[in-house]
């Protein structure tokens, strides 16, 4: 896994992630999986990712914990993914990343695959109080200790 101590420029978490997971196989890798889709085959197939490209993120994506391999078969070896507590705390990403998509990159959604007993429209809720949470009232606070 990348230290963000490592990356050039300004300390970010942003930057930090997208070390992780910010290119466009690792993502979509991981919506296969979350989908149900575990197996090498089925991601290869949802994706639509070069096999060798696939290959390389899966492998990246269990190195970072953001999935694990389980061995499913003995003979021949066979070994399918699975999405681990950091892979689980992606989904949200991805609801809002298809929203925005939906929104702004296509002219029309694809498929609409999100329901709860209604069309599901991804928003940021504060963990702490449960209120909603606008642009306006986030501000960046550095972890930085001052002199």
């Amino acid at each position: 896994m990348t230290l963000v101590s490592e990356l050039p420029g300004r300390f970010c978490s942003i930057a930090a992630a997208l070390e992780v997971v910010g290119d466009r196989w690792s993502l979509l890798a991981v919506r296969e999986v979350s989908f149900g889709h575990h197996r090498f085959g089925e991601i290869l197939e949802g994706t639509g990712a070069p096999r060798d490209r696939l290959s390389a993120r899966l492998k990246a994506l269990v190195e970072a914990e953001v999935l694990e391999r389980r061995q499913y078969s003995e003979a021949p070896p066979r070994f399918d993914y699975h999405l681990t507590p950091a892979g689980k705390d992606l989904l949200p990403v991805l609801r809002s990343l298809m929203a925005w998509g939906d929104r702004w990159a296509v002219e029309t959604p694809p498929v609409t695959l999100l329901h709860h007993d209604h069309e599901l429209a991804p928003t940021t809720v504060c963990g702490t109080c449960g209120e909603k949470v606008h642009g306006a009232d986030v501000h960046r606070r550095s972890n930085t200790p001052t002199a």
